[in-house]
């Protein structure tokens, strides 16, 4: 199933006992282009406080409803670490996200995403604690942040490798790997309107400080990539898409 983000913004998140907040954003990792968290802003029970959910903690989707439910408790989401989502998310705030839901650390094992809609059962978060060098290493990469924000990063230039050619309008996700497949481009003012899609394989750079993604290919060849058919994406399944040509 693939499904464009922008079709998941404003999604209820219920808990065991109740809803949660609605669906605002999505945090992804852009070394492994796995969704990280969903980013919930919750109601007037939590005071409007915004917390980030794992895919891990996602049970089932009611589509019709626009609902996805979580094996957590309204209890569980108002004891949670305080989040900022107005600052980069540090390793030491996922490691307590983590301990607190007893959630798997995708940075200790390896995991990204799995089963139906991502879903993997909560396990305790280390079977041994992670030692010294272990935790040293983690406090380092707060350095490095490979999270980022789906809002943020939609507006941000195409540049192709032989100009610009567009820029990010939405993102095309594997809805039971919770994995980012493609960039929806939104093309208007170069090649009268059209939205095609780039898979991430075709990305060779992400230039913040400039709000540039570099692409790997040429700007023929992005007007060769298929073009994006939001109805096509909303919560339906569809075949697989071809990747870019050189």
């Amino acid at each position: 199933m693939l499904i464009n983000i922008k079709s998941l913004l404003g999604f209820s998140l219920g808990a065991t006992d109740g809803e949660i907040g609605k669906i605002e954003e999505f945090y992804f990792d852009d070394k492994t282009w796995a969704i990280r968290y969903l980013v919930v802003k919750t109601g007037s029970w939590l005071t409007g406080r915004t917390v980030l959910i794992s895919p891990q903690a996602i049970q089932s989707p009611d589509w019709e409803k626009r609902e996805l439910h979580v094996n957590l408790t309204r209890d569980q989401i108002s004891n949670s670490p305080d989040t900022d989502t107005h600052k980069p998310i540090s390793h030491q705030h996922e490691i307590a996200l983590y301990e607190h839901y007893a959630w798997q650390p995708y940075w200790a094992s390896g995991f990204y995403s799995g089963g139906q809609w991502g879903v993997m059962p909560a396990t305790p978060l280390f079977t041994e604690r992670i030692n010294d060098a272990d935790s040293t290493k983690m406090q380092t990469a707060d350095n490095d942040q490979h999270l980022r924000s789906s809002e943020r990063i939609t507006g941000y230039h195409i540049h192709a490798s032989d100009g610009d050619i567009g820029h990010v309008n939405d993102f095309i996700i594997d809805g039971k790997t919770w994995q980012i497949l493609y960039f929806v481009i939104d093309t208007h003012n170069w090649i009268g309107g059209k939205k095609v899609l780039i898979p991430v394989e075709n990305i060779k750079e992400m230039q913040w400080e400039k709000f540039k993604v570099i692409v790997d290919i040429s700007i023929a060849a992005v007007k060769d990539c298929k073009l994006f058919d939001e109805a096509e994406y909303r919560l339906e399944e569809n075949a697989d898409l071809p990747t870019a040509k050189r």
